[in-house]
């Protein structure tokens, strides 16, 4: 029988994981869409940065999600995170409020990410319910 913890830190990684895997589904399924976003971002090679970015989360997501591989999956969004963060939602540098406060979200809710990620390397292997051995 499994103690209630491990059974919500299932949920947690469900969770947590599968947020990251939809977003790098929508890299792939909405490219047009987002490789949009990003030029109006000046990101240098749109198309690309957008769909290897895709590829970061779907790998950081499934690691976490399967509980597999966590040192390369929380670095993989860490990868994402920190250089998104910085040039996607540069509130600092947006005049219109309306404009600044939703990227300032953006930001934080980011860094709060990556926090949690960061977070998971202190949890010892193997992690309960996990389809990997390690």
């Amino acid at each position: 029988m499994y103690d209630y913890t491990e059974i919500l830190f299932l949920v947690g990684r469900v969770l947590f994981g599968g947020y990251f895997v939809m977003m790098g589904l929508n890299h792939f399924m909405k490219n047009g869409m987002l490789t949009g976003y990003a030029r109006s971002k000046n990101v240098p090679m749109a198309k690309l940065a957008v769909m290897g970015s895709g590829l970061l989360l779907l790998a950081g997501g499934l690691g976490v999600l399967l509980g597999g591989y966590v040192q390369w999956a929380v670095a993989a969004l860490a990868l994402f995170l920190v250089p998104v963060s910085f040039k996607m939602h540069a509130f600092w540098a947006i005049p219109d409020p309306m404009a600044r406060m939703g990227d300032q979200v953006n930001f934080m809710k980011n860094m709060a990410l990556l926090g949690a990620a960061l977070m998971l390397l202190t949890i010892p292997g193997p992690w309960p319910f996990s389809l990997f051995g390690y």
